[in-house]
C-alpha cells in the first residue's frame, strides 16, 4: 500500500493552489482598503470540541503571503481540543493575516472535520475493530484526507488503484467471481488481494482459495457473523456499505478485522474554528 507522504514542499504547492483560487485575478480587494502597517495579534480557537488537524497548511498559508508573520501553534495536530480552546496565536500586518484567514481555516476545519468524525468511529469501533477509509476522496485532496484519518486513529485503506487487488460487485457482475480471484492470485506480484462478497453463497465459491481478506459489502448483523465464523481463521475481515455512528458498534461487536467508512472523507462536516482579533 502507498504510505501517505505530508512533505513540505507538497504542502506548499498545495496551499499555493489555494492561494491562487482564492486571490485571482486581483487580490483580496477588500483587504486592500486596510492600508495601515498595523501589526495585530489574532487568535485561532475552535467553537466545538474536535480533533486538531492542519496547522502545517495554516502556517504555510500565512507565511506564503508574508513571511514575516509569526503562527505561534498552541495544539498539535491529532489533539484532542474542547469547545473554546486557543489552538494558534499569529502575529503580524493586519492586512496580510486578513488575506490569509480564510484559506488558512479551510485547511483547518476540513481536516479537523475528518479527523473528529473518524476519531468518533474509533472508539466506537474499539481496539479489536480498525476503521479504514476509503477512495471515496475529493478529487486531488486524497493525501490530506487520508492523512486527517490517521489523525483520527483511523487506519488508511488502499491509496489508489495499484495498490492492491480488490474484486468488488461490478467486477464480479462482468465477469466470474472464482476465476476473477485465480487471476488476481496468477498475477500477484506481491499485491494484496481483497474479495468482496454481498452474501453467503459467494462467500462458499471462494473458500480455500489463496487470497488475503474477505469484503462483506451490505450484509445483515446476523449473515456477517456467520460469514465472520466461516473465513476468520483463512483470512482477515472487512464489513462496508452504509455503515454509520450508530451502526458501527453493532458491526464491529460482530468480530470483523476493520470496517470501511466512505462518510469520514467524503460527507464529513467541517470543524467551526474562528480567527479573533
Amino acid at each position: 500500500m502507498s504510505k501517505i507522504k505530508l512533505s513540505e514542499n507538497f504542502i506548499k504547492d498545495n496551499v499555493k493552489l489555494a492561494l491562487n483560487e482564492d486571490l485571482y485575478p486581483s487580490g483580496d480587494i477588500t483587504s486592500d482598503l486596510v492600508r495601515n502597517n498595523k501589526i495585530i495579534e489574532a487568535k485561532l480557537i475552535s467553537n466545538e470540541n474536535a480533533v486538531i488537524g492542519g496547522l502545517r497548511f495554516a502556517k504555510h498559508t500565512f507565511a506564503l503571503i508574508d513571511n514575516k508573520i509569526k503562527f505561534i501553534v498552541k495544539k498539535k495536530d491529532g489533539t484532542f481540543i474542547r469547545k473554546k480552546s486557543l489552538i494558534a496565536i499569529i502575529r503580524g500586518n493586519a492586512r496580510n493575516i486578513l488575506i490569509a484567514e480564510r484559506v488558512a481555516l479551510n485547511y483547518l476545519s476540513h481536516i479537523s472535520g475528518i479527523a473528529t468524525q473518524t476519531n468518533q468511529f474509533v472508539k466506537l469501533a474499539g481496539k479489536r475493530c480498525k476503521i479504514c477509509c476509503t477512495r471515496k476522496t475529493i478529487p486531488n485532496l486524497r493525501v490530506i484526507q487520508k492523512y486527517a484519518v490517521k489523525l483520527g486513529g483511523g487506519t488508511n485503506h488502499r491509496f489508489n488503484l495499484s495498490d492492491e487487488f480488490l474484486i468488488k460487485d461490478n467486477h464480479i457482475a462482468s465477469s466470474n467471481l472464482r476465476e476473477l480471484v485465480l487471476l488476481a492470485i496468477k498475477k500477484n506480484r506481491g499485491k494484496k488481494i481483497t474479495v468482496e462478497v454481498d452474501n453467503l453463497k459467494q462467500l462458499k465459491k471462494i473458500m480455500g482459495l489463496k487470497f488475503n481478506t474477505v469484503l462483506f459489502d451490505n450484509m445483515s448483523i446476523r449473515n456477517l457473523k456467520t460469514g465472520i465464523k466461516l473465513a476468520k481463521k483463512y483470512y482477515e475481515t472487512e464489513a462496508s456499505g452504509n455503515i454509520s455512528i450508530k451502526t458501527v458498534k453493532a458491526v464491529a461487536a460482530t468480530g470483523v478485522d476493520r470496517i470501511s467508512v466512505g462518510s469520514i472523507t467524503h460527507s464529513v462536516p467541517s470543524i467551526d474554528l474562528k480567527l479573533e482579533i
